[in-house]
């Protein structure tokens, strides 16, 4: 996730762009830039590092001009550097781009534009958009029929905006997939990926929608669909909020913003680089013992992975404790011994000492991170990035969801790589992984209101007991780690089956017991320990799939989720999970974005 926004009026664009990039820092504060037309000559300001301290060094908010684009990064293509930062330029120094979205055909583009020497100064995907519009300008396009012809040969999720000296006075914005509003102002119009950005200068907002470009000029507008050039009408509407809350796009918390943001964050998740992905699976293959390395929140998204490898690809792994791999495995690891580390931030100080352990014997090392440029990516031998944006709430939402998501997308490549499971196993498998960006749309939905009715049942209870079977165990560890992380009331999750070795005991009436029970291989297991609790008072709640009648009839309290593949059942429901330990705090007097003695990342051991 990025924030990007133009401007094009009669006052100088610069000072107004950083004054917005300032109220976009939340998507992504890695690198920065501002670019801006003055004399028929396109300025270019950019560097790695936050907003304020790269203005002070190099004075983004003085750049001339009275039309610009602006940038702030979360990396998900190349390092945090100054050459990676946007805007980027084509190769005459015309065109200035900036672009918040993952363009997946970048590599097919960017070749094909090399083979007609175009020369590229960056790793990003963006850097293609400026290069293809300069391309079809050659032969003898509008800079507005450039733009337009570009955005078709573009595929992937994007919101874009384009300034050219070849013409200064009109600003070209584009969305699919990714957000884009239009600023409505007297002498002036503004686009930015949030209205965070816009508020200072208008409550007049236009939002765009999915597939549509837009021409801006100082005095007006025109709205268009890329994919065929019909002019189209978009209503005006007056927004009456405060930026705190556009921040959070309507919400109280962050922590709700982001748990509603995965939709999206998911359907990212899905747009890997492939040939990263194989380059993982191969490795993995190779190894005579693989670990899942994580801590915290990516500790049960390893739990979940672990599943997944076996079931699809029939790969033994052991998903293990970042801070428990030394003293447990490190006296058997070796050069044949491949360790997969999963960290959002890639700064986790237990993930960090368990690999310098592991690098020194020779084992290899592959990440899973939602930062580049981190301490993981460097010291990896390949990594994947889960797409997540960053994430402010200190909780794990939407960057286990795509953990989750990224570890089903490689346990699947590694099938098709072993050839353990029929092609049609892995058709549907994979068909279950593109749908599931709406199917988490469907739980929000459905489970909201629920997850609030229950939270008023759980806000005063003395502790819960959270129960499943199978990958089920791994959704069962994240809903303990959420709603104790965020109400503070002590949670014990166990693997169903372990329930009579001693958590039972202190099963007593009226205590709450959360059963994970999709429609899978154990539910007439989960049958069987329901009864159990059932038979000793326990309050019994079941997350359960919404047709199942008879765990309907067994509980005391029951949320029916939609359907979907047992391996991905960890990123479905985890969300009941997370809104309910959100409804919980909220409950309870507690800031969900700030749960007390956590940090959101721990880089001390």
């Amino acid at each position: 996730m990025c924030g990007i926004v133009g401007y094009v009026g009669s006052e100088p664009a610069s000072s107004i762009l950083v004054r917005a990039l300032r109220r976009l820092e939340y998507r992504g504060y890695d690198s920065a830039g501002v670019a801006t037309i003055h004399s028929d000559t396109l300025l270019v300001e950019k560097d790695a590092g936050r907003i304020d301290d790269i203005n002070n060094k190099l004075g983004l908010d003085r750049l001339p001009g009275t039309t610009g684009v602006a940038h702030t990064r979360w990396a998900t293509h190349g390092a945090p550097t100054k050459a990676n930062a946007h805007p980027h330029s084509d190769c005459s120094n015309t065109i200035a781009v900036v672009h918040n979205g993952v363009i997946e055909n970048f590599l097919q583009l960017k070749k094909e534009l090399i083979d007609l020497n175009h020369s590229f100064s960056s790793k990003t995907d963006t850097e293609v958009i400026p290069h293809l519009v300069e391309e079809h300008l050659k032969s003898g396009d509008s800079l507005e029929q450039a733009f337009a012809k570009s955005l078709r040969k573009l595929e992937g999720s994007y919101a874009l905006a384009l300034i050219s000296t070849k013409d200064p006075r009109r600003l070209f914005v584009a969305r699919k997939e990714a957000p884009l509003i239009i600023g409505v102002g007297k002498g002036f119009n503004m686009a930015a990926s949030d209205i965070t950005a816009l508020l200072d200068m208008t409550n007049d907002m236009v939002f765009l929608h999915d597939r549509d470009m837009a021409v801006l000029a100082s005095d007006r507008y025109s709205i268009y669909r890329i994919d065929t050039g019909e002019l189209v009408e978009r209503p005006v509407k007056k927004v009456a909020i405060s930026v705190e809350t556009a921040e959070k796009q309507g919400h109280p918390h962050f922590m709700l913003k982001e748990i509603y943001e995965q939709p999206l964050t998911l359907r990212d998740s899905l747009r890997l680089q492939q040939q990263y992905v194989d380059l993982l699976a191969e490795l993995l293959d190779k190894g005579r013992a693989i670990f899942l390395l994580g801590a915290g929140t990516s500790y049960n998204a390893c739990l979940a992975g672990s599943y997944q490898l076996s079931q699809l690809a029939r790969l033994a792994s052991y998903p293990v404790i970042a801070s428990e791999f030394i003293p447990n495995y490190g006296g058997s690891v070796g050069a044949d011994t491949v360790v997969l580390a999963v960290s959002q931030s890639g700064e986790t100080a237990d993930v960090l000492t368990a690999l310098d352990f592991a690098r020194l014997r020779a084992c290899t090392i592959l990440g899973l991170t939602n930062t580049v440029g981190s301490t993981l990516t460097r010291i990896s031998r390949a990594y994947v990035l889960q797409n997540s944006g960053p994430e402010i709430g200190v909780a794990a939402t939407k960057t286990f969801t795509s953990q989750v998501i990224v570890l089903a997308q490689i346990a699947l490549r590694l099938a098709r790589l072993r050839g353990k499971i029929a092609q049609y196993e892995m058709d549907e498998f994979k068909a279950e992984i593109l749908k599931t960006p709406q199917v988490v749309e469907n739980v929000l939905l459905r489970t909201a209101a629920k997850a609030v009715e229950l939270s008023k049942v759980l806000a005063s209870k003395p502790f819960l007991f959270i129960l499943g079977r199978g990958i089920s165990t791994a959704t069962a560890y994240e809903g303990r780690l959420k709603v104790m992380e965020l109400s503070y009331i002590p949670c014990i999750a166990y693997p169903a089956g372990e329930s009579k070795h001693g958590p039972i005991s202190v099963v007593e009436e009226s205590i709450p017991v959360i059963f994970v029970s999709p429609p899978d291989e154990y539910r007439k297991m989960n049958i069987g320990s329901i009864m159990e609790m059932k038979a000793r008072g326990a309050y019994v709640v079941v997350f359960g799939d919404e047709a199942d009648n008879e765990l309907k009839e067994l509980a005391d309290f029951y949320i029916g989720l939609p359907r979907t593949h047992p391996l991905l059942t960890p990123i479905t429901y985890a969300v009941p999970f997370q809104l309910l330990a959100y409804h919980i705090a909220v409950e309870k007097g507690y800031d969900p974005d700030k749960p007390r003695n956590l940090a959101k990342s721990v880089t001390v051991l």
